[in-house]
């Protein structure tokens, strides 16, 4: 039917009594500016004698400039069309069969249900709900990627002579000879790094140190697209060149967060929604391997009564916290897999579920980062939670002076119609292969499409599979390194951060990873076969190479090298609060055996 007046904006009538009503058209107004008029029908439905009163009750009525009337979940989409964005609802409704059919008996339900709907709507929204807007977000989101680039190219920077220049553990030019070898001119797509040009230690510093000033300038936001892009290419180089030293899961998680950054910096919301599917993934898959993959700690809740004392790096609560009740423990066991697997859901539910998982996933970070040392790892998953919230969130627990400091310096960003469709293009993908590799974990099998999409795009980096501490360490084998002059007389290598000495406390390392020392932990847990980079280390120490010997602690043949070297075996337990107040050690050691027999360069 039509009106025989033509109106210049369409107008929304709703029920003015309805509470539930009353809440959405605010939101709807916000969203659609002054390109839709909105009346209660107790005022206008005078002017519409043609719809009748039951029907503005049952139903939203759309009236449209050229007088045409639409009720219900078209009139709704009708509305919503007129929101940027939001025009490819309506076009589902009108084009896709069945969808009109099932948005309507939707439509029908909710509005049957809406005074029962309003209260969990004011708890799941908020009171004075308005559209989400993530330009603040995102504004520092980029700040904190710029901070912790930083912290990772000047940590591997500080050390990159010593494990890959030419006088360190694993030279880059072999690394690279080698792969040229092996795969000819594949070598450039299936290991791409800018040090294809340039091998000597002179082009890895230079990596390592543009790496840095261009994090600075990303934090300063000067060209910050440009920073972004060069930010990701090196970081990715670095992960290739550092062969053993740079396979962590954080590097994998800074290239695949950096890549998303870098969408988001092009389009907002895209760039949002790609990282907390990210988010997701990582926290999901690191609860699913625990328990996916047998292993009877994770299953009987005992996990983290031996992950204190076993971890690669702890700081020194983690001591404390390992000697707290075995009751605690197991709690905090279910705890850290409720918070991995369920939180991870809500993710994707309205905003305050969603602040829950936030919170939920900032407080287990918190607790990692205060009992172990992960390099960046925990600051970058505390940043990721910032895409979990949004700018009105965000106004209410930062001072005025700062919001108004970075809303002076946030851009709107609006995205040409080339740079949307390049996004949306990454961002498909990008989800895809996720959830390729999700189904790979949960159901031990992938797809020969999924399988060839995720191999494709694998060098890049910017869709990785995680896990953490899938299977629980029980003890804590060490390696010490000894040297000697005469093969008589032993003495013992110091690392910076490892555990060596018995009465040395745990220290504080993070956001810098001392990789020789986490390397060390993952060769106690295999043999001296498993791990070739440790032959190569001992060779260095004969040599007395300084780029080597600044990676550690203390070296006991300063001036002359040692003649033979050799590598020991110990388990370590911490002490006893006893044995701790006897003797003041904060570790006990036993031997277990050889590690590397002694070797010498004659």
């Amino acid at each position: 039917m039509q009106t025989s007046t033509v109106r210049r904006l369409p107008l929304l009538i709703y029920d003015g009594d309805c509470g539930f009503c009353i809440y959405w058209v605010r939101y709807w107004q916000r969203l659609t500016g002054d390109r839709v008029a909105y009346a209660p029908y107790q005022e206008v439905a005078a002017q519409f004698p043609e719809i009748p009163v039951a029907a503005f009750q049952r139903a939203v009525q759309y009236v449209g400039p050229d007088g045409k009337i639409a009720s219900g979940a078209e009139a709704a989409l009708l509305t919503l069309s007129h929101a940027d964005g939001k025009g490819f609802w309506l076009m589902l409704y009108r084009h896709v069969p069945g969808f009109a059919a099932i948005a309507e008996r939707m439509y029908a339900f909710v509005a049957s249900h809406r005074a029962a709907l309003y209260r969990p709507c004011l708890w799941l929204w908020g009171r004075d709900y308005e559209p989400p807007r993530f330009d603040l977000i995102s504004w520092l989101f980029i700040r904190a990627i710029g901070l912790i680039y930083l912290t990772a190219f000047v940590s591997f920077g500080v050390q990159a002579l010593g494990l890959i220049g030419s006088h360190g553990i694993l030279p880059l030019s072999e690394f690279a000879d080698a792969v040229r070898s092996q795969l000819g001119s594949a070598s450039y797509s299936r290991v791409p790094m800018v040090f294809w040009l340039d091998q000597s230690d002179f082009a890895i510093q230079v990596a390592c140190w543009a790496g840095a000033a261009l994090s600075l300038l990303l934090i300063l936001d000067v060209i910050p697209r440009v920073s972004l892009f060069f930010l990701y290419a090196l970081y990715l180089s670095l992960f290739y060149a550092g062969q053993e030293f740079m396979g962590f899961q954080w590097d994998l998680l800074l290239l695949e967060t950096g890549f998303l950054a870098l969408l988001l910096s092009m389009a907002t919301k895209p760039g949002i929604w790609l990282l907390r599917w990210m988010l997701f993934r990582f926290m999901f898959l690191s609860g699913a391997v625990k328990l996916l993959s047998g292993d009877p700690t994770w299953a009987n809740l005992s996990a983290l009564s031996y992950y204190f004392q076993t971890e690669p790096l702890p700081t020194p609560l983690a001591w404390y916290v390992h000697h707290l009740p075995h009751a605690v423990l197991t709690v905090a066991t279910a705890a850290t897999l409720f918070i991995e697997l369920i939180l991870p859901f809500l993710i994707f539910f309205p905003r305050r579920l969603r602040f829950v998982a936030a919170f939920g996933i900032l407080f287990l970070q918190v607790v990692i980062l205060l009992t172990g040392n992960y390099a960046f790892f925990n600051l970058l998953t505390m940043a990721l939670c910032l895409v979990l919230f949004d700018d009105a969130a965000l106004r209410r627990v930062l001072a005025h002076r700062v919001t108004r400091f970075v809303q002076h310096h946030a851009r709107d960003i609006k995205p040409r119609k080339i740079v949307s469709v390049g996004v949306g293009a990454f961002g498909l993908l990008i989800v895809f292969t996720g959830l390729v590799q999700l189904n790979a974990v949960v159901n031990s099998r992938i797809s020969t499409l999924g399988a060839w999409v995720a191999g494709e795009i694998a060098p890049l980096r910017i869709v990785n599979p995680y896990g953490l501490f899938a299977v629980m360490t029980t003890t804590r084998p060490e390696i010490i390194v000894e040297g000697s002059s005469d093969g008589v007389q032993w003495r013992e290598y110091g690392f910076k951060y490892k555990p060596g000495d018995v009465m040395r406390r745990p220290r504080w390392n993070a956001p810098h990873q001392p990789r020789l020392d986490w390397q060390m932990w993952f060769a106690a847990l295999g043999t001296a076969s498993d791990n070739p980079w440790f032959s190569r280390f001992l060779e260095r120490l004969l040599e007395n190479s300084p780029e080597v010997t600044a990676l550690l602690g203390s070296n006991p043949f300063p001036r002359k090298p040692p003649l033979y070297v050799r590598a020991l075996l110990y388990d370590y337990r911490y002490s006893t609060p006893e044995e701790k107040k006897a003797t003041g050690a904060w570790w006990v050691r036993q031997p277990e055996g050889i590690y590397y027999p002694a070797i010498t360069l004659r």
